[in-house]
């Protein structure tokens, strides 16, 4: 087990072709990063990298395990190894109480944000395990729905508080390797997905009306994501809770 960390550090992210995840590469390449953009669509992850030469562009889908094991292999292939994981892939999935949402719903739901959280997981593990030196540090985005659920939201909110389970697995497993894990969980930063839900112009409350909710800048949501990635190898930094200010979630209902 080591404690030190390699001077040119190498970043996976996933998600990265838009949002947090993008925010997050950009901060992370401009910080020194080496950074591996991961996301379906590679024309938005090829924007995100904008022709940065410590930008690898991988196509992946992260409910695929043939896709997360290459993105994987490409990160080894060109730098060697991983040193940071982001793992940020995630969808809200549909607007449906748990007597409503179809199987097929659910089910695609926790592809993505759990399934492909654990495959992106998994192959981190087994290339911090192997690579000299040894460890690493594995962020998953969780959210504030992993404490306290929005109503008419089951699929996400199960997948967010099943995320906390694994972050905490992984802790626990990776300490005799030098592997951490942490978990951010995010209120209301401005991305495309808090439009999906109505934040700005009205989302959902647990009285059934709709209150307009404050949000903040995703560059700021990015800045404590680098917060958790910069931290020497020796401290772990398990849980952080990022929100708006003023947004109803103290107190949430």
């Amino acid at each position: 087990m080591t404690t030190s960390l390699p001077t040119a550090r190498v970043a996976v992210v996933t998600g990265a072709g838009s949002g947090i995840g993008r925010e997050v590469a950009r901060q992370m390449l401009a910080d020194g990063y080496r950074v591996v953009l991961a996301g379906r669509r590679e024309a938005q992850l090829a924007e995100t990298a904008d022709g940065h030469a410590d930008a690898l562009v991988v196509p992946c889908d992260v409910t695929r395990r043939d896709d997360v094991e290459r993105l994987f292999e490409a990160a080894r292939r060109k730098w060697g190894r991983v040193d940071v994981l982001f793992n940020n892939a995630g969808v809200f999935g549909p607007a449906a109480g748990v007597d409503e949402i179809s199987l097929e719903d659910w089910n695609a739901t926790l592809a993505v944000n759990l399934t492909g959280s654990m495959l992106c997981a998994a192959a981190a593990v087994r290339t911090m395990k192997s690579q000299e030196p040894q460890g690493g540090r594995i962020i998953n985005n969780g959210s504030i729905s992993a404490h306290s659920p929005r109503p008419r939201t089951v699929a996400y909110t199960v997948t967010k508080h099943a995320m906390t389970g694994l972050t905490r697995s992984i802790e626990l497993d990776g300490r005799g390797y030098g592997i951490t894990c942490g978990q951010i969980d995010i209120g209301n930063t401005a991305t495309d997905i808090m439009d999906t839900i109505g934040v700005g112009s009205g989302a959902l409350q647990a009285d059934g009306s709709r209150k307009v909710e404050p949000m903040f800048p995703v560059a700021d949501a990015a800045h404590a994501v680098l917060m958790m990635a910069n931290m020497p190898a020796s401290a772990s930094v398990g849980s952080v809770v990022v929100t708006a200010a003023g947004m109803p979630f103290i107190g949430r209902g």
